[in-house]
Formats: C-alpha cells, structure tokens, sequence
C-alpha cells in the first residue's frame, strides 16, 4: 500500500460513511464512558480515521501506525490541514516488534488493516503487547462476501466513481477479508475470546471489549 498514485487516491477518496460508522459504532459500544488519555491506531494510512476521532474525542492524544511510508505523508498533510498535530502523532513501522512510544494505551483502535496482514495474529498479539487490563479494543475490518460475483458488485455499490485503482483494491480486500467466525477463531487461539465480534453492516465487522 505504498505506491504514490495509490496513497493519493486513498488520501482524496471519499470514506465519509465507513469511516462515520467506525466513530459511531465506538460510541455505541462503550457508550457510558469519556475516551481520554492515550489511543494507539493501527494501520492508520492517511489518518482520517485518527483525525475522526481526535474530533470525536477532543480529551485524547492519538499514535498512528502504519507500514507505508506515502500514506503516513498524506496523513501529515490531513492533519495539518485539520490542526491536529500536537494530538495525532504518525509512526512508520511494521508489526510485530514496532517500538512504540508507550508500553501501554488506554485505546487500541484499528480499521481494515487486519485483512492486509500475512498472518492475522499478528494483530491479535500486537494488541495484547500495547494494552493492560481495562484497555478498550476497537477494531473494525471488512467480512468476505459469499461469491467474487457478490464483491464485484459491493465495488459498483460503495466505489462506483472511485478511483479503478481503489476499485480494485476494494474488491481484493473484500475478497481477503474474514468471516465472524474466523475471526472468532483468531481471537480463541490468541486468548481473546472475550472480545466481541458482531456483523455492522453488509460488508463490515466490529471486534470489541476490554483487555
């Protein structure tokens, strides 16, 4: 995901409605709790979900990750023009084994980076690494439709007029993406079968709870 004509495209697309939703079902999973203190988002490319919810929770300070050195440049570039940089804070590096600036975080938020992953505990022990019990996990990915036919049309649906360089990547993504089950999976053999995993819309899935 580092091709410059690519982290452009991600950077100038419109992700209003998934990206509302991500701050939206947060919200609505810990609904009776302030967010504060200190985020970590993974896989965080152009930052629109860190800028999201640095507006959505104006008592936090966000780390963002990400692999891709072009979509962190986009990023900066959002979160200046958004007058956010003394509370979103960008780092280049790949999981596992990334040296964060905190040992631990009170939020671990992630978006659509668990389908990007060669082996998706990656994630699951990356998240266990940076948090402590009580820590709020937030993760959000897209679910594999039942066929290539019903993927393709999810691209005419949500990316019609996007980018062929972003349709494409949203129909291999869908096709990458796991199911609630295998997810369920993941999280029993990574010793976080607490954590939730509900279906939030035809093409998404939330995993939440606490640490």
């Amino acid at each position: 995901m580092n091709d410059e004509a690519q982290a452009l495209a991600y950077a100038q697309a419109n992700f209003d409605e998934p990206h509302d939703m991500f701050i939206q079902v947060f919200k609505d999973t810990f609904p009776e709790e302030k967010v504060s203190g200190h985020i970590l988002d993974l896989g965080c490319g152009p930052a629109d979900i860190s800028i999201r919810f640095a507006r959505a929770c104006p008592d936090c300070e966000i780390d963002g990750l990400d692999g891709a050195s072009r979509m962190l440049a986009q990023g900066k570039l959002a979160i200046q023009k958004a007058q956010l940089q003394d509370r979103i804070h960008l780092l280049e590096g790949m999981l596992p084994g990334v040296d964060l600036p905190r040992d631990d975080y009170d939020v671990i938020i992630s978006n659509s980076l668990l389908h990007h992953l060669h082996t998706p505990d990656v994630l699951w022990e990356s998240i266990k690494q940076s948090g402590v019990p009580g820590t709020r996990v937030f993760i959000m990915d897209l679910m594999r439709p039942e066929s290539e036919k019903v993927a393709r049309e999810f691209v005419d649906l949500y990316a019609r007029d996007e980018p062929q360089v972003l349709r494409e990547d949203f129909y291999h993504s869908l096709c990458a993406a796991f199911l609630p089950e295998e997810i369920q999976s993941q999280l029993d053999i990574a010793g976080l079968a607490q954590l939730d995993v509900k279906v939030v819309s035809d093409r998404h899935v939330a995993v939440s709870g606490l640490l």
